[in-house]
């Protein structure tokens, strides 16, 4: 599967473009500003593009309207299928955010039925509908709405008229703009029987089409099987990430990561390849949350060493911040350009290693060396074995460790490492170690 060799950059594009936060019914062409981060997104080194939504909603994208149709904020489907042609020139994977838990208010189904209520041949489309009750809307109806989000109008996935109308639209994804993959929003609240189906049905529409489902707390290697996927979203190490380092306790995240990946059988996500981020368009950027600047190369370091397939959210990479409580809006904001610092550069070696390392795509876990400010872990196959170590002190830090070898290239520098008499880590430091056999 070509996505368990990628990097990933994530945009949100109603944001990203600058588009108004209402529908306002006014086409523009704001997705073409994709065309013009083409070469930044190249030099980082990321092969794969997730977006959020695109498909024409009520505000925030997630309240769709139309799952055929380009949002109008964002242009039309010649535009972004103009976008997608030249990411896919540039080895640029294409995968879409698929809202299938809830439609917005502007629906046109839901819209027939606030129009002609028991009339309506769409009520079984929609999760408990009851015309005897009412919303805060006042409709002087009743309908389920996803965590009690009145905006958010849950679909009826066991009918398969909406089934059906779900697999058109994602057909029409395919040949259209020839997408890659669907990052399935809410996953852990969709129908397992509807994701076993999809499943089947993207495998016969096009080869490694890669699904990816956002799940928050759980047993993922159990999910994963249930579900039928490829992979799910790791938002269990992704506390873990920046508290780990925000409390000088790399015990927290190598815990967390042991749990679900050492080479032992109680792991339960042993083989699996978790989506892995140190932040998102629903979480403050971790520039904003890190308390120690000097520690965010070392974060996208661990993001990208440890097991999974690693995500960049788009400004992230030169530092941008934003805070949850200052809403959503504040993390997903438009950029005039794209910047490059010392942390895009050493980003951009990450990914060059991760993608080109067979231990870092598919090795297993094992943790080596773990101190409150230091850990090593090994990443190994049968091709290969890399040492991923940390430094988050402000003072060098000497490991002494059987390396099970006695030389070394550092994947990140590419500079020679000798094992012989310990090994000193600079403060503030990362390497990914490829022992020599």
């Amino acid at each position: 599967m070509w996505a368990y060799e990628s990097v990933f950059y994530q945009i949100y594009p109603l944001g990203f473009c600058g588009a108004p936060f209402e529908n306002d019914g006014v086409a523009e062409s704001r997705i073409l500003k994709v065309n013009d981060w083409i070469p930044h997104i190249k030099k980082l080194g990321a092969n794969a593009i997730y977006f959020s939504p695109v498909f024409e909603s009520d505000t925030h994208g997630y309240n769709t309207r139309d799952y055929t149709k380009i949002d109008t904020r964002l242009g039309s489907n010649g535009d972004f299928a103009k976008v997608c042609k030249n990411l896919h020139d540039n080895g640029i994977k294409v995968v879409l955010d698929g809202v299938f838990n809830h439609v917005g208010r502007g629906f046109w189904a839901f819209q027939d039925v606030l129009k002609n209520r028991e009339s309506s041949p769409y009520v079984s489309w929609f999760n408990r509908i009851d015309f005897g009750g009412n919303s805060n809307y006042n409709d002087g109806l009743w309908y389920e709405g996803w965590e009690g989000n009145y905006d958010l109008v849950k679909l009826n996935l066991h009918n398969e008229d909406v089934v059906q109308h779900i697999f058109h639209a994602v057909e029409g994804w395919i040949n259209e703009f020839d997408i890659d993959g669907i990052r399935l929003d809410v996953a852990y609240c969709l129908d397992y029987g509807f994701l076993r189906r999809l499943r089947d049905f993207c495998d016969s529409k096009k080869q490694d089409f890669f699904l990816v489902g956002e799940v928050l707390h759980g047993e993922y290697g159990r999910m994963l099987n249930e579900m039928n996927i490829h992979s799910v979203t790791n938002y269990q190490c992704y506390k873990g990430i920046y508290s780990a380092f925000n409390s000088s306790n790399m015990f927290e995240i190598i815990h967390s990561i042991n749990r679900l990946f050492e080479n032992q059988p109680w792991a339960v996500a042993r083989d699996a390849h978790l989506l892995s981020f140190c932040d998102n368009h629903d979480v403050s950027r971790i520039a904003t949350i890190l308390n120690d600047k000097r520690c965010l190369p070392l974060v996208y370091a661990l993001v990208f060493g440890m097991p999974g397939i690693p995500c960049v959210y788009y400004g992230s990479e030169w530092g941008a911040e934003g805070d949850k409580s200052h809403g959503d809006q504040a993390l997903r904001v438009s950029f005039d350009k794209p910047e490059w610092t010392d942390l895009t550069e050493f980003i951009s070696k990450l990914a060059e290693a991760k993608k080109n390392s067979n231990a870092l795509n598919y090795g297993g876990f094992r943790s080596v060396v773990l101190t409150n400010k230091q850990c090593i872990f090994e990443r190994k196959t049968d091709f290969e074995r890399v040492l991923v170590a940390i430094n988050m002190d402000d003072n060098p830090y000497t490991a002494h460790f059987d390396a099970g070898c006695g030389m070394a290239v550092d994947l990140i520098t590419g500079d020679n490492h000798d094992f012989g008499g310990g090994s000193e880590l600079a403060p503030f430091s990362a390497h990914f170690w490829k022992c020599e056999r």
